[in-house]
């Protein structure tokens, strides 16, 4: 028991150190503040509706990403780093339909698009890597 505690304490002070200069999150935060930036111009009817739900999916997208972080064991990070990309996909989705009705500008869609695609391939990569550690772990049992 004691050998378990010690290396969930090795690997959240890892994760913090990581945390601190993680690319990763510096790009789901560039996410949410193009959100916010974009939907400041969208219709006031809008402001409950898809003003709202971008705006609350873009921050979940880093929110759940960093809350992951600060749990003790892989299988809740990898249950947070799930909902960040779900959250992404989600995000993602309502960037099309905002564009499509015209509240956001080509030039900023294919931005922010790029920006989703870097991080959905990075988020996954992440996701996969906690896969194989608690496959790891669960060897070791």
């Amino acid at each position: 028991m004691k050998k378990r505690r010690q290396r969930q304490t090795t690997n959240n002070s890892q994760r913090n150190t990581n945390m601190e200069k993680d690319i990763l999150k510096e790009k789901m935060d560039k996410l949410a503040q193009g959100v916010y930036s974009v939907t400041k111009t969208f219709p006031k009817d809008e402001i409950y509706g898809l003003t709202s739900q971008i705006r609350r999916a873009s921050l979940s997208v880093v929110l759940n990403y960093i809350e992951g972080f600060a749990r003790t064991g892989n299988k809740e990070l990898k249950n947070f780093l799930q909902i960040s990309y779900g959250s992404l996909k989600e995000t993602k989705y309502i960037l099309f339909f905002c564009t499509r009705e015209r509240y956001i500008s080509k030039k900023d869609y294919e931005i922010l698009m790029l920006l989703t695609d870097e991080i959905g391939a990075m988020l996954w990569k992440r996701i996969q890597k906690v896969k194989e550690r608690i496959a790891e772990d669960s060897s070791k049992k």
